[in-house]
């Protein structure tokens, strides 16, 4: 012990006392001459500062009995070796990218103690003030897009699956083999079934993450819908369009809503270009299903899941061909950054635009449909009514 600190053993740097504080770690070199050199060596990555904050730490792991190797530029030993077999912890954080800001980069601390107990006892009590960390997902389902973006949607997932399994995020991944097959799987589950996740996770492009968000919000999104256009008939009998208008279908509200989006359907194409899904499946909501008269089917007494709400959240790692939704939001095409930024709960509000499809005549037999759209803007000129 020095001071009111532990004295560690912190790879690449050497002996440190570390201190425990309310918002994080911090560690003082034992050999000043060395730190401001060897820090900079932690995974040649930039210099960082002698402080840890638990708001920057995505998991902390304890280690089997192994080496923890010293100052890469000096001879100082420690229990008369350079390289000394010590019991381990290692502390994952995030740190920025010094060519890209907003790109954020994985790296590790990893100390080292002859006393197994003093290890153990650091872990769990890193482990609890990272757990007091609010909004940090634990369950999340994914959907992996096999074909976007030339193929990367898996080897993408791929990459990043260890750090989800590292932070100890629980996820039930689900590989898409048709279109639609996220639309179709969120539309049907039960709000039993959906409770159990913080979120849902889009691997792939614009076009899945729109998949998802139009699965999730159309049967759930409770909203007024935006009056009749002048000039178009209403649908069905007058019986029910004087219900209709009765329940508030024609009260003139916002057409947009706000979804909180987790900072970030298989097909037979390759590519997802269109941020809405094709008009020739059966996707969109069918207003006349609508009617809040219509009894429930489901016998259990589970609430309703209803958007918009404030704890449940999309991400998106991107993998399409051209991410829009990502490069709006976080500012970077990169699915690391997006997979640290859903496993450190991070959010930011999205604009959706809500798409109301009218009959042009009473006697039309396509029924009205109601799609959402996170990339209204970015695609306006590939929009198709």
């Amino acid at each position: 012990m020095q001071g009111d600190g532990e004295v560690l053993f912190l790879g690449g740097v050497g002996e440190v006392a570390v201190t425990l504080g309310h918002d994080g770690l911090s560690f003082l070199p034992l050999h000043p001459e060395l730190g401001s050199s060897c820090l900079s060596s932690i995974g040649l990555l930039p210099k960082l500062e002698n402080k840890i904050k638990f708001s920057d730490v995505y998991a902390v792991e304890l280690l089997d009995e192994g080496p923890v190797c010293g100052p890469w530029n000096t001879r100082i030993v420690v229990q008369g070796k350079k390289n000394s077999e010590m019991h381990r912890f290692a502390v994952h954080v995030i740190t920025r990218s010094r060519k890209h800001p907003s790109q954020l980069v994985p790296c590790e601390y990893l100390f080292g103690h002859k006393d197994p107990e003093t290890c153990k006892s650091l872990v769990e009590h890193l482990s609890a003030c990272i757990n007091n960390e609010q909004d940090r997902p634990k369950n999340l389902m994914v959907f992996v897009h096999p074909l976007c973006g030339k193929g990367r949607g898996c080897k993408n997932w791929e990459m990043v699956a260890p750090l989800f399994d590292r932070a100890n995020v629980n996820t039930k991944v689900i590989i898409t083999k048709r279109a639609g097959h996220a639309y179709d799987t969120l539309a049907s589950i039960s709000d039993k079934e959906l409770k159990k996740f913080d979120g849902v996770v889009a691997v792939g492009g614009d076009g899945l993450f729109n998949e998802i968000l139009n699965g999730l919000l159309n049967s759930r999104n409770k909203t007024s819908y935006p009056p009749t256009p002048e000039g178009f008939g209403y649908f069905g009998s007058t019986e029910k369009c004087q219900g209709y208008k009765n329940d508030g279908l024609n009260n003139s509200t916002p057409t947009s809503e706000a979804v909180n989006v987790m900072l970030p359907v298989g097909s037979n194409k390759s590519d997802d270009h269109e941020p809405l899904l094709s008009t020739g499946q059966s996707v969109g909501l069918d207003i006349s299903s609508l009617n809040p008269n219509t009894e429930s089917s489901t016998g259990d007494q589970v609430p309703s899941v209803s958007f918009p709400n404030d704890w449940f959240r999309l991400g998106i790692i991107p993998s399409g061909s051209t991410d829009a939704i990502v490069l709006s939001t976080t500012g970077e095409r990169d699915a690391v950054t997006s997979a640290l930024l859903i496993i450190f709960g991070r959010r930011i509000a999205l604009d959706i635009a809500q798409v109301v499809r009218w009959k042009s005549s009473p006697s039309a037999e396509v029924l009205p449909t109601v799609r959402y759209a996170a990339s209204f803007a970015g695609y306006v000129t590939s929009f198709r009514a």
